[in-house]
């Protein structure tokens, strides 16, 4: 019984800590964005991939910190029911959108935070990146951990995620990690990867960039515009 009370205060302690570095990333990307737009006048915005969760600090951190919008807007698979946003519509981002979806959750900008690797295959990344920039009206931003950072955030290992995919998802299922061996649940992206899905969509308008981590790019931002 006190082996399993230990273990508990372990991982809530393990996760608290693994938080703490989250927010201090994302204030770092609050900071990026923030002068990327400067003084640009943006009247509502969409996030992608909202969650209910309130328990961890870094959870929708971004969209809170970033400046005062007059409307905002939530599309994700789970059902949104803070108060924080305006309208929210419970759907994948990588599903068909009606015309009137598209008209009411266009936004001047879109911002979509470690969602993109949580869609599954490649199709549904490139299908995803398509909505988001049919709901833009003028910026897009789409973040995700660098699948060549030293440290996997998620399952909290280093270096076995640069191994050929299919090898590391053999090792996650081996250490008893099967939800993150699926491709559903993960499927971390590259520079290279970012680049070639934009290429896919035929859509030049953007730069990617990065923050970093104990010395490695440990975050790719990719800002676009509408063409």
């Amino acid at each position: 019984m006190e082996k399993n009370i230990n273990k508990k205060i372990y991982l809530k302690n393990h996760d608290t800590f693994f938080d703490k570095i989250i927010v201090k990333n994302r204030l770092k990307m609050a900071s990026l964005i923030k002068n990327y737009l400067k003084d640009e006048e943006l009247d509502d915005v969409l996030d992608i991939g909202s969650t209910n969760d309130f328990k961890n600090e870094s959870s929708n951190f971004l969209i809170k910190n970033l400046k005062i919008f007059k409307n905002y807007k939530s599309i994700s698979d789970q059902k949104i029911e803070l108060s924080f946003f305006s309208k929210a519509l419970n759907k994948s981002i990588t599903d068909n959108f009606s015309d009137l979806e598209l008209e009411e959750y266009k936004s001047d900008i879109v911002i979509s935070n470690a969602t993109i690797e949580h869609v599954g295959s490649l199709e549904n990344q490139i299908k995803m990146c398509e909505n988001i920039i049919k709901l833009t009206k003028k910026y897009f931003i789409i973040i995700t951990p660098n699948r060549y950072h030293p440290v996997e955030f998620h399952s909290k290992l280093p270096l076995l995620h640069w191994l050929p995919k299919i090898i590391h998802r053999r090792i996650l299922t081996l250490l008893g990690m099967k939800f993150l061996a699926d491709e559903k649940n993960l499927n971390l992206l590259s520079h290279y990867d970012l680049v070639n899905v934009m290429k896919k969509l035929n859509h030049n308008n953007y730069e990617i960039k990065n923050i970093n981590f104990l010395f490695f790019k440990s975050n790719l931002l990719l800002f676009g515009k509408t063409n």
